[in-house]
């Protein structure tokens, strides 16, 4: 965009998300596009399906903003006000398309819904000079339409694979050529476990105050990253920016990173075990079955994983897992002698190199002084009878589901960081 350009806006229509029915993703992967156009980005504004107020913000935004991204508001039901309410906004008329209605016609021939789309038709009617974005995915078309000089709005349906297929065939280039300078921004993310977001920003507060490249630190349950941009004419040039404060990081943080971008721990863990062909298994109790998850829901796991036990009562850990009874009733369930045992036997029953198990009190209810809610045990088994115990006490002030979470964030880092230190 030009020095004296206003900058760029989204706006998000249904009232399913103020609600909060729907989660806006659709306004966070435009942001990201944005960005990549090195374009100034300055709000976001979310408005119910009210053609009054739909109105009144779209007069409001044509005032301060160049362009506008519309989501949602597009489809052929009464609620649907998007393209109206626009219309509107500078008092102009709707014209209908005939070639659109072709299109759907012609979309919708083989569809069970034949009998019954005149509906659809709805999505035909434009301002007369609008061009027009199609819509491969579905039957509601979006525009490119300049109401008033210095003044551009982009419409989109508001589901999200629509409007990313709409985005990557039309918009992205359009935007690119009329509103975009030379200069793009890009972005490199570098992710950290076991460690907190105050402790990295403690001791990259130099990095922070960076102009370019810039530094921004932000978390995520059991999970740290910092995001490193730069603005540059190509990839290869926002590279060697971003470069040397990566491996400034990489440096101060070596044990902590664990992976980049959209690198999560349980792909990396699968990663290394693959390279050093190893198989893993788990028993789990307080985490039933969370930990298995993390890792079947990446493609290719199954080079690695071979099965769990989740033996959350004591009956299950007798006769499935052989913990004696006199254990159970000795140190608990939830005791680092029988999460111990838990690992170690599940790798012998199941034949893997490496074994976690866990036990715990994932509350809100069942523990006591000994045990508080949030008392953890994870122990790691691996080969030559290696075995590694955790003993981790979350804060009470964290859910069920929280403290579930942060116990797999913390096996799956622990072997990650034994499989390191193996290697050095």
């Amino acid at each position: 965009m030009s020095p004296n350009s206003k900058g760029v806006e989204i706006l998000s229509i249904g009232t399913e998300l103020l609600l909060g029915n729907i989660i806006n993703t659709n306004a966070q992967w435009i942001s990201e596009q944005l960005s990549q156009l090195g374009l100034d980005h300055y709000r976001q504004s979310t408005v119910g399906d009210n053609s009054n107020r739909i109105i009144k913000i779209i007069q409001e935004i044509s005032k301060r903003s160049n362009l506008l991204i519309t989501t949602g508001g597009l489809g052929p039901t009464p609620d649907d006000l998007t393209t109206d309410a626009i219309a509107k906004s500078f008092d102009v008329s709707l014209v209908e398309r005939p070639d659109l209605w072709d299109e759907i016609k012609k979309k919708l021939s083989h569809s069970n819904l034949q009998d019954d789309y005149s509906s659809l038709r709805k999505q035909c009617f434009f301002p007369k000079n609008a061009q027009i974005i199609n819509n491969p995915r579905g039957t509601a078309p979006g525009m490119i339409w300049e109401p008033i000089k210095g003044f551009t709005i982009l419409t989109f349906p508001g589901v999200p694979s629509e409007m990313k297929t709409m985005w990557e065939e039309t918009a992205f280039e359009f935007i690119k050529t009329n509103f975009s300078d030379s200069y793009s921004f890009f972005s490199n993310t570098l992710k950290f476990a076991g460690i907190g977001e105050s402790s990295v920003a403690e001791k990259i507060n130099d990095l922070l105050n960076l102009k370019n490249p810039t530094v921004a630190p932000y978390a995520n349950l059991g999970e740290v990253k910092l995001r490193i941009t730069a603005k540059a004419k190509n990839g290869a040039e926002a590279k060697n920016i971003i470069k040397p404060v990566k491996e400034k990081l990489k440096k101060e943080f070596s044990n902590f990173i664990f992976g980049e971008d959209n690198e999560t721990l349980p792909i990396v863990l699968i990663k290394e075990l693959i390279k050093r062909n190893q198989t893993i298994v788990f028993a789990e109790s307080c985490t039933g079955g969370l930990l298995s998850s993390s890792l079947t829901s990446i493609s290719g796991s199954s080079q690695v994983f071979q099965g769990s036990i989740i033996s959350y009562s004591n009956e299950l850990k007798s006769s499935l897992l052989n913990i004696s009874e006199e254990k159970l009733n000795k140190y608990g369930a939830v005791s680092e002698e029988v999460c111990e045992t838990m690992a170690i036997n599940v790798k012998n029953k199941l034949g893997a190199d490496w074994a976690i198990a866990t036990s715990g009190i994932a509350g809100p209810s069942g523990g006591t002084q000994e045990k508080p809610v949030g008392l953890v045990y994870i122990s790691i088994a691996g080969p030559n009878n290696h075995i590694t115990n955790i003993k981790k006490i979350f804060n009470t002030t964290r859910n069920r589901i929280e403290i579930q979470t942060l116990s797999v964030n913390v096996c799956l880092n622990s072997l990650r960081l034994i499989l390191l230190s193996n290697s050095k």
